[in-house]
């Protein structure tokens, strides 16, 4: 009778003997697993790093947009169209709610900027002075937007640490003069470095007063309206007030949105955790891939092994043993394939937070697990029917069949 020891020593020099085929189901084994921990690391670190980014309104925020979802738990509108457009005075009017602490209206836009003989695109943020403190923004230098109507223009400006090196370089630029299109602003203040927020590089950002981008960009209609409230539990109660004040401003249609980041949130948790979890399916595919050119390799072991397997069973050794022994053999094969994949997985998510370090890509717990159970689970599965067939020989028929070739 076979101990356990037995097994694995007798596997462990049949898998040594047989180089290339080691080799090959090493390798199939290890890519399965790689694809589905790195495919999952990658999903599952832009995953986080969106969720990160809309996280940074706070909970104490809500957001207006232009148009109107009617479908009940989708997600709100995003390109900033709709039917009627958001107004100065439709913003104005929201100060007047109860709970409402402050707004900050925005128009967002690209147009070259030039400082002297240097020039460049640049996004455009058109708000007032509220917006640094709902957004939680600080400047290194100067000072902020002053505190004026949100219909006054002024030629004032706060541009991002990166625009500042890129247009000043090391020369002093508060009080400088930029150009806008036709228009010129002041730069009274450089914001200091809080990288990415909602999808915005507020380092490569350029803030003027909201009347003043209306004008640059031609329009009436504000992108967003971003209101601070006082209490994080007035929130439904003023959601349902903003959505009358603005079907009595808009005569008696709600063509607006009211939303929350955490609503947000949901959406795009449900909606890059779907995509996640699809990628990670067709990494999943080379695991079956993997399993059956284990199965592939086994029924050539067993064609090749017969004389072996019929002199252990004219020793004494069972079916059960010698299925066992193919069944052992496969199953370390494809654990250490597994292991070799995450590894490898592991190594490559490191190297890609390595290159972008504000997307935290690391593969999470369950996939890691999953990837290495399934592989464990494929290998044995698909060594099951080569090793019955390997069982089920009889001893001198397997001695006979060796000795004729």
């Amino acid at each position: 009778m076979m101990t356990l020891r037995d097994q694995i020593s007798f596997s462990l020099i049949a898998i040594t003997r047989q180089r290339f085929r080691t080799i090959m189901q090493l390798v199939a084994m290890a890519i399965g697993v790689l694809a589905v921990v790195l495919l999952t690391g990658l999903g599952e670190g832009g995953r986080q790093y969106v969720l990160t980014e809309f996280s940074s309104l706070g909970k104490d925020t809500i957001l207006l947009l232009p148009g109107r979802k009617e479908t009940s738990g989708g997600m709100p509108p995003l390109s900033g169209e709709g039917t009627r457009d958001i107004t100065l005075d439709d913003a104005t009017s929201l100060l007047r709610l109860r709970n409402v602490e402050r707004i900050a209206p925005l128009v967002v836009g690209n147009t070259s900027i030039s400082a002297g003989n240097r020039s460049r695109e640049s996004l455009i943020i058109g708000t007032n002075a509220a917006f640094f403190a709902v957004r939680q923004l600080e400047v290194r230098q100067g000072k902020i937007l002053a505190d004026i109507p949100l219909n006054q223009t002024q030629p004032d400006c706060v541009i991002g640490a990166q625009l500042k090196h890129e247009l000043f370089g090391p020369r002093i630029a508060i009080g400088q003069w930029l150009k806008l299109s036709q228009y010129r602003c002041r730069v009274i203040g450089i914001l200091a470095d809080t990288g990415t927020g909602l999808g915005i590089n507020m380092s490569d950002a350029l803030i003027i007063p909201v009347a003043n981008a209306m004008q640059l960009f031609n329009t009436e209609g504000l992108f967003r309206v971003m209101i601070d409230v006082r209490s994080v539990q007035a929130i439904p109660a003023l959601i349902s007030n903003i959505e009358q004040q603005m079907t009595m401003l808009h005569d008696g249609q709600l063509d607006v949105t009211v939303t929350t980041p955490d609503s947000l949130l949901a959406a795009f948790d449900n909606i890059l955790l779907v995509l996640t979890l699809a990628i990670a399916g067709i990494g999943g595919i080379s695991l079956i891939v993997a399993g059956v050119l284990i199965m592939n390799m086994t029924v050539i072991s067993v064609s090749q092994r017969s004389a072996e397997i019929g002199l252990l069973k004219a020793l004494g050794a069972s079916s059960h043993e010698v299925k066992i022994l193919f069944i052992t053999e496969a199953s370390m094969l494809s654990v250490c394939g597994a292991a070799l994949g995450l590894v490898t997985a592991e190594a490559c998510l490191w190297l890609a937070r390595q290159q972008f370090p504000d997307v935290p890509f690391h593969a999470p717990w369950w996939a890691s697990v999953t990837a290495v159970g399934v592989a464990a689970g494929t290998g044995l599965l698909f060594a099951w029917l080569p090793a019955r067939r390997a069982a089920a020989q009889a001893p001198v028929l397997a001695l006979q069949k060796r000795g004729g070739k």
